[in-house]
């Protein structure tokens, strides 16, 4: 009996002692944030989930080679991304998965990726994926009637952050620092957080309105009434699909 009860002993000891290596906290502290940690072998560094987060690895010096915009490696970019969130990069993906830096040559700051699920012009119903980089916006834009109605939207974030503007309403305080290039262009100030799981309307139909994702990037679902690219008015007119 005495040495079963060493053999337990022994053995509850090994398991905090690795807790403790793994989280680098006390054996109190271990045990609480043990199901919070990730240990991946032996050789890897043990970080804690809640403390995860996607972070900036391109800059405009990557996306520009001779002044032209390298299309190639803005989906290696978000294929990054993608790996990190565990968004599957799809053979419908890659065959319809487009990127767009809106003519602007600032794509580290001023554009998005983005795939057209469907947009039916019969049915008038839209869905879209959005994807962001880290701190990257899409231009002030609204979206006019035509010989179709005006579009509408919805937007749910799926991965990271965002900060979704809207013309309407009264300016928020204390807002994201915004891309020096778009500054003289934007007229949306009022903004709310959008966490993942959290899903916003256009405020007011033909409204300037933008997205800019936060630090760590986004994947932003976007449900709305049939898209018409004649409807797409930019506040900057150099921007351009």
């Amino acid at each position: 009996m005495r040495t079963e009860f060493k053999m337990k002993t022994l053995a509850m000891s090994l398991l905090v002692c690795s807790l403790v290596a793994c989280t680098g906290k006390t054996a109190g502290d271990a045990s609480a944030d043990a199901k919070d940690s990730t240990c991946c072998g032996k050789d890897s560094v043990c970080t804690n989930n809640k403390e995860m987060t996607y972070a900036k690895k391109f800059t405009n010096a990557d996306f520009y080679k001779d002044g032209k915009f390298d299309q190639e490696v803005a989906m290696k970019a978000f294929k990054d991304m993608f790996e990190f969130y565990g968004v599957p990069f799809t053979p419908l993906m890659e065959k319809d998965m487009w990127v767009t830096d809106f003519g602007l040559g600032d794509f580290e700051n001023v554009g998005m990726g983005g795939i057209f699920w469907v947009n039916d012009q019969e049915h008038s119903y839209f869905a879209h994926e959005i994807y962001l980089l880290p701190s990257q916006m899409i231009p002030e834009h609204a979206h006019m009637k035509t010989k179709f109605p005006a579009k509408f939207e919805s937007w749910m974030v799926q991965k990271g952050m965002c900060y979704n503007f809207s013309a309407v309403g009264e300016e928020t305080p204390n807002p994201p620092a915004l891309p020096e290039s778009q500054k003289g262009f934007i007229t949306s100030k009022n903004f709310v957080v959008q966490q993942a799981g959290e899903v916003v309307h256009l405020k007011k139909i033909e409204t300037f309105h933008f997205l800019i994702a936060g630090p760590g990037g986004a994947v932003v679902s976007e449900w709305a009434s049939y898209h018409d690219n004649a409807g797409l008015r930019f506040t900057n007119t150099k921007a351009s699909l």
